[in-house]
């Protein structure tokens, strides 16, 4: 029980304490290169955004308030759309890493 305990540990603390020590630069390669139609789409959602972030909340209504999260949202889900990555998250890392070890 010791050993596995102690081979879990190492798995999950080796790659956490490499992942700190890499170059920045090699973070910039990976950019996916976007289209000049991509391009000029980001940028006007770059524009909107600082638009809607301009505004006075305050003075809105509930459904005015509702059109622009709603707007915003739209716009998050395309700039994602965009990227074309798939992302894991530390916890989901370790529950695959648990079910490793429990099916092997």
């Amino acid at each position: 029980m010791k050993k596995t305990l102690l081979v879990f540990f190492l798995l999950i603390t080796g790659p956490m304490a490499m992942a700190g020590s890499g170059d920045k630069s090699d973070s910039n390669k990976d950019k996916i290169e976007l289209t000049e139609a991509q391009q000029a789409r980001l940028d006007e959602m770059k524009a909107r955004v600082d638009e809607i972030k301009e505004m006075d909340f305050g003075a809105m209504s509930r459904e005015e308030r509702k059109e622009i999260r709603e707007e915003l949202k739209s716009m998050k889900a395309e700039a994602r759309e965009t990227g074309n990555g798939v992302y894991l998250s530390v916890g989901a890392i370790i529950i695959i890493i648990l079910l490793l070890i429990l099916l092997l």
